[in-house]
């Protein structure tokens, strides 16, 4: 396994005593929900008040051991993300910055009332100066006009990327996967190159992964250590991509009407975009072509 990254197995509050406060760049981590999931060889099936207790202890020593210009991002379940808001915000004196919808197309079916269909994320900075790399995380826009940044647009709040289906290469052992390309949004946004992020929950250990194919630090706690033996066998593997992608990463902008801005945008579109997605160039090359946008520009990703 990468040097650059560590996985410890153990209590989350106990390993998080030992890390030094102030040194961690970022904080991305996906939480139980306490709703008497399965891990293993636990469950989160806390009385309310002691979930809410716990949440209060780790979230503490998060805030201690974020950089001044820190960040936390947290998956939250609709019942008790509005408590662990108050606690980020009203109890330990974080700031708010964005309540990001992960929006996915299958889940839980209800036969009475609607089926779920989304996920939260809190993002919550340190202090009011933080890191914030939107270059990073730009989309392609719909239509381009001078005014535009060629870079692309904003990602917005709402995001829609696929869940990892149990046919999937990439699944593994756990309950609760989430999309590689959640975690490198969030990461790539928050975090640059040798910076060290941090995920109390490990589970399966997506955010190292993103951490190793992006170049950051990173340590990783997780108390199950059949999750532990999954982890390192997962970064152990050839890397051909992340498992998921934005659609519109795909797609080039409508109205490219001049050749050499054309030609320019079209050539630095993988780096930009899908340099981490391979599996989507051939879609990007198609959508070139249904532009009608003159002669095919031949692109190569250098893996």
């Amino acid at each position: 396994m990468d040097k650059s990254l560590k996985i410890i197995c153990g209590d989350c509050l106990e390993v998080l005593r030992t890390i030094e406060s102030e040194s961690v760049d970022l904080v991305v981590t996906d939480p139980p929900y306490n709703l008497s999931k399965n891990y293993g060889n636990n469950r989160d099936t806390w009385a309310h008040d002691d979930y809410l207790e716990f949440s209060r202890r780790w979230l503490t020593e998060v805030k201690r051991v974020l950089k001044p210009t820190g960040t936390i991002y947290l998956f939250m379940g609709v019942r008790y993300i509005s408590y662990v808001y108050e606690i980020l915000e009203r109890e330990l004196g974080m700031f708010f910055n964005s309540w990001i919808t992960w929006c996915y197309t299958q889940g839980i079916g209800k036969t009475k009332g609607f089926s779920p269909r989304h996920d939260d994320i809190l993002m919550f900075t340190k202090n009011e100066d933080y890191k914030f790399n939107l270059d990073a995380v730009r989309v392609p826009q719909k239509y381009y006009r001078s005014v535009n940044n060629m870079r692309g647009a904003n990602p917005g709040n709402v995001w829609e990327f696929s869940h990892i289906h149990y046919c999937q290469t990439n699944r593994q052992n756990h309950p609760t996967q989430k999309p590689e390309a959640l975690f490198e949004r969030m990461i790539l946004a928050s975090s640059d190159k040798n910076d060290l992020v941090l995920d109390p929950f490990c589970g399966s250990g997506t955010s190292l992964r993103v951490c190793q194919q992006t170049s950051r630090q990173g340590i990783g706690i997780e108390i199950n250590e059949e999750y532990v033996a999954m982890i390192v066998e997962r970064l152990d593997r050839p890397f051909s991509g992340f498992d998921s992608v934005d659609e519109r990463m795909e797609r080039i902008p409508n109205d490219l009407n001049n050749e050499a801005l054309r030609d320019e945008y079209i050539t630095n579109h993988i780096e930009w975009f899908l340099k981490n997605h391979p599996a989507s160039i051939n879609k990007f090359t198609e959508a070139i072509e249904d532009k009608r946008y003159g002669k095919f520009i031949q692109l190569r990703l250098d893996l």
